[in-house]
C-alpha cells in the first residue's frame, strides 16, 4: 500500500475528527495527550498523517525528543512511561503498515519507537518481520465493555464479584477527582507503594524513590491531567480515614487504567483494590468506552489473575524499534548488569 501523501504535524482539525469517529481510539491518541508531551518542555510534535492510494488515511501521534540533533535523535509513539500509542485506529492492513515503518525509517532518527494498541498486534508484528523492524515482546489485559456494564458484571469471576462485596461492607470509601484533584494523596500512595516493591526487589529504597520521580514526577501528572480534564480522573480507596489504593485512570472512546497503587499495610484484607478497579469500569460504561484497557502484565501470573477476575482478556503484542544503533540491545545489557550488582529480583 503506497503512501500518496504525508503531512507533519498532522494537522489538529482532521486529527480531532478521527478520534472523534473511532470507537477503538485510546485516551493517548487525543490530540491533548501530545500536547501534554510538548508541555513538558522535553518534546515536539512531529505526528504525521498518511493518505494512501486506496483513499485511506492513518494519523501516527508521534514526538521527538527536544536538542540538538531535532528529528535526526530519538522519537517515540509514545516515549517510556507516556502510555499506549501507534496509529489511533485499528484496521490498518498490513501493507499499510509497512508502508508506515519504511517512512518512518526514512526519517534518519537514532531510534523511533512505536507501542501500538495492543489489540493490533498481529498486524504489526507481521509488518516489523517483513521490514526487518525490532521488537520487544509485550502482554496486555484488555475487558470488552461492548455489552454493557451489567453484562461486565455476569462476566466477572466468583471471587472478583465477591471481592467488590466485600469491599463495600468492609467500609471503603471511594472517591474520584477529575484533572489534577487528588493528585497530591494519590501521590503520597504512589511513593508508599515504592517502597514496598523496593523492599520485595531488594533494591534500595532510595534509589527506588529516584528512579519514580524520575519517570513520573508529580509535575507530568499534574500536566497530564490539566491536558485531559474531565477525561483524567484519580480513585482513591479509604480506610478508616486513610487512602489504601488508587489508579489514576484515562477515559475516551475507550477507557486505559494507566497507574495504579496501593498502601500494603493498610489495606489489609479491605480488598480496596478491586473495588477501585470496578469502579474505573462502571465508569468506562458510563462514559460509553468499547472497552478497558488494564495496563500491561507481561508474563506475570499474579498480575495476569488479578486483571482476568474482571474477565480480561490477555493479548501478545509488540513494541517496535527502528534503530540505527542497537540501541536496545545495550540498553538491556546496561540495566542486566546493574540489576546483577544490586541483587535486583525481578518478579
Amino acid at each position: 500500500m503506497s503512501i500518496v501523501e504525508v503531512t507533519s504535524p498532522a494537522p489538529r482539525e482532521r486529527w480531532r475528527e478521527l478520534v472523534a469517529s473511532s470507537d477503538s481510539a485510546l485516551p493517548e491518541h487525543a490530540p491533548g495527550w501530545t500536547d501534554a508531551l510538548c508541555a513538558t518542555g522535553r518534546y515536539a510534535d512531529v505526528s504525521r498523517h498518511y493518505s494512501f492510494e486506496d483513499g485511506g488515511e492513518a494519523l501516527l501521534p508521534l514526538v521527538a525528543r527536544r536538542g540538538p540533533t531535532g528529528i535526526g535523535g530519538w522519537a517515540g509513539s509514545y516515549p517510556a512511561a507516556w502510555g499506549i500509542g501507534g496509529p489511533l485506529d485499528t484496521g490498518l492492513s498490513t501493507d499499510a503498515a509497512r508502508s508506515i515503518l519504511r517512512d518512518l525509517r526514512g526519517l534518519g532518527c537514532q531510534r523511533i519507537g512505536i507501542r501500538p494498541n495492543p489489540l493490533d498486534g498481529p498486524v504489526w508484528v507481521a509488518a516489523a518481520r517483513a521490514e526487518e523492524v525490532s521488537t520487544i515482546p509485550r502482554r496486555a489485559h484488555v475487558l470488552d465493555l461492548s455489552a454493557g456494564v451489567e453484562a461486565v458484571w455476569a462476566g466477572m469471576n466468583q471471587s472478583g464479584r465477591r471481592n467488590v462485596r466485600l469491599a463495600r461492607r468492609a467500609g471503603v470509601r471511594l472517591e474520584v477527582g477529575s484533572g489534577g484533584t487528588l493528585l497530591d494523596e494519590y501521590y503520597e500512595l504512589f511513593l508508599s507503594s515504592i517502597d514496598r516493591w523496593a523492599e520485595k526487589q531488594r533494591e534500595p529504597r532510595a534509589l527506588a524513590r529516584a528512579r519514580a520521580r524520575r519517570r513520573d514526577p508529580l509535575s507530568k501528572l499534574r500536566t497530564m491531567g490539566d491536558r485531559l480534564g474531565e477525561d483524567f480522573r484519580v480513585i482513591l480507596a479509604h480506610l478508616d480515614g486513610a487512602p489504601v489504593a488508587g489508579a489514576i485512570v484515562l477515559y475516551g472512546p475507550t477507557g486505559h487504567g494507566t497507574r495504579a497503587a496501593m498502601d500494603g499495610d493498610r489495606i489489609g484484607k479491605s480488598h480496596a483494590s478491586e473495588l477501585v478497579y470496578w469502579t474505573a469500569i462502571e465508569l468506562a460504561c458510563e462514559s460509553g468506552c468499547s472497552t478497558f484497557h488494564m495496563g500491561e502484565s507481561g508474563r506475570s501470573k499474579a498480575l495476569a489473575q488479578a486483571k482476568e477476575k474482571f474477565g480480561a482478556r490477555a493479548y501478545d503484542y509488540a513494541e517496535l524499534r527502528i534503530e540505527r544503533l542497537p540501541w536496545t540491545r545495550m540498553d538491556t545489557v546496561v540495566r542486566t548488569g546493574v540489576k546483577r550488582l544490586i541483587g535486583f529480583a525481578d518478579e
